[in-house]
């Protein structure tokens, strides 16, 4: 998956959150540890997951170094 993809990926990802969040309102703990089966099962980890490879990259393509 390239760069625009995965962010791409991550703007649907919030839509779903933002939906789901009016419709049900997240609680901590489904958002931090959502069992399996629901909306919000492995959210947090994904998103960041997808966050940190956008943010490598982004580093890859100017040459500079994450710390």
């Amino acid at each position: 998956m390239d760069k625009q993809e995965k962010i791409k990926k991550m703007l649907e990802m919030q839509k779903m959150f933002i939906a789901y969040e009016r419709e049900h309102g997240v609680e901590a703990e489904d958002y931090f540890v959502g069992q399996e089966g629901h909306a919000l099962h492995n959210y947090r980890q994904e998103y960041a997951r997808l966050a940190m490879e956008v943010v490598d990259m982004a580093h890859e393509e100017k040459g500079s170094h994450r710390n």
